[in-house]
């Protein structure tokens, strides 16, 4: 099959003056009978976030197009959400987002997770809020979001007493595994311990932290990036490294390390003069790490000093095969179709010029990419409140979801992918 010249359509879910949005691209918000869609409702297509602003979480029924509200939270941001995620291999239908808390005797207080049956509305409180669930529903990670709104406020949450002073790199913090039945949790990699595994003299004065946490999809393995800088602020002066462990956080092992001189430390520089998506562009970013399979994991990086889109082995010198070379030439948010790996989903930052973001699909058999459309965004919106595309696959494969405000509205929509896959043969 040649590739289509015309663009699928895409559907706008929902009908009503709310907004809505899902969040990151690491999971689907379909669940597994493919009728009920996840989202967040907000009354705002832009909002400064602050700790009192709640958002509403549900979901879409696909038949009628209404949304059910099931809760409500104040611990969210507009790119990840608050962590809203299916529960697939829990009994019935259940749901996990993050909630403001009221308990001064948790590792993380003011922050937990809710766990919500949509049938019955029953409701589970956990102790930590959590940042992703193990494929398998028994357990999930968790980080520090004061942490993060420090560090890297995009993906962070606002405290109502206001921002804590932060040690460098605790041994007391980092990331944390909580089983889902009975809230127990134990703390399974450390900031210090990060900081010992295989240091780097740009660690000394740095504060640390970690983002992009995935489980691999047999739960038998986890992925993250370690981060660190000196100065917060400007996020061109972010160091990376993409490291995977064992569940219990053994055997780290380091597939990447984009450490380099950073000039912009001078004391004279100016963070206001960096473009909103520099950092994104960066030639040293390690970004959007998923994985592919229990062995593979792509991610948007360097390596042997070009960037591109790279699939690592998860072993010690392992292969690292670049996917897509001068096609795929942009950092964007990718995942493999659930049904078949040979297709993969990718978006794109903003054009400087045109504010237009692409959504493509690529045949890494056959390196193609076809295009399914180009969307606006407002250049007025900022880090912390743009609206990224982050597609999301259909659990059969034959539907991506994405969020945009090219309308104006923060709105999720369906685009059918099934002829363009399914064109193109097994």
């Amino acid at each position: 099959m040649s590739q289509t010249s015309e663009l699928p359509t895409p559907k706008r879910i929902g009908s009503d003056g709310m907004h809505y949005f899902f969040g990151y691209y690491n999971k689907s918000n379909w669940d597994r009978t493919g009728r009920y869609i996840l989202a967040h409702q907000v009354p705002w297509a832009d909002h400064k976030i602050e700790p009192h602003l709640v958002a509403r979480v549900g979901y879409f029924d696909s038949e009628s197009n209404d949304f059910n509200v099931l809760g409500e939270t104040s611990a969210w941001n507009w790119q990840m959400g608050a962590q809203l995620q299916w529960l697939d291999h829990q009994p019935g239908r259940k749901i996990i987002y993050n909630a403001r808390a009221h308990r001064s005797d948790h590792r993380y207080p003011g922050f937990g997770s809710i766990i919500r049956d949509v049938e019955s509305g029953d409701e589970h409180r956990l102790p930590l809020p959590i940042y992703v669930v193990a494929p398998n529903s028994q357990w999930a990670l968790s980080v520090n979001y004061r942490r993060l709104w420090i560090t890297h406020q995009t993906i962070g949450y606002p405290e109502v007493c206001g921002a804590e002073d932060l040690r460098l790199h605790p041994a007391d913090d980092g990331i944390y595994r909580m089983e889902i039945e009975s809230g127990s949790y134990e703390l399974v990699v450390s900031y210090q311990a990060l900081r010992d595994f295989h240091p780097r003299n740009s660690m000394d004065k740095a504060i640390h932290w970690v983002s992009h946490i995935e489980v691999s999809p047999s739960s038998s393995r986890i992925l993250f990036l370690h981060r660190w800088t000196e100065r917060v602020a400007d996020e061109t002066c972010f160091l990376h490294r993409l490291i995977t462990a064992n569940p219990d956080g053994s055997d780290l092992r380091l597939l990447e390390c984009s450490d380099h001189p950073l000039p912009q430390l001078a004391s004279d520089f100016d963070p206001a003069s960096v473009g909103t998506f520099a950092y994104e562009k960066s030639e040293y970013q390690i970004s959007h790490p998923l994985w592919k399979d229990d062995q593979h994991v792509i991610v948007w990086g360097p390596h042997a000093e070009e960037i591109h889109y790279h699939l690592y082995q998860d072993r010690p010198e392992g292969v690292v095969e670049v996917i897509g070379r001068d096609i795929l030439t942009e950092n964007g948010h990718m995942s493999f179709s659930p049904q078949n790996p040979r297709w993969m989903i990718s978006d794109t930052y903003p054009d400087p010029e045109s504010s237009i973001r692409d959504l493509f699909l690529f045949d890494t058999r056959g390196d193609v990419r076809i295009p399914l459309g180009g969307f606006y965004t407002s250049p007025d919106l900022g880090k912390e409140n743009r609206c990224d595309l982050h597609p999301r696959w259909k659990r059969d494969g034959s539907q991506v979801c994405i969020d945009s405000i090219h309308d104006g509205e923060r709105r999720l929509y369906t685009i059918d992918v099934s002829k363009i896959t399914q064109g193109y043969g097994p």
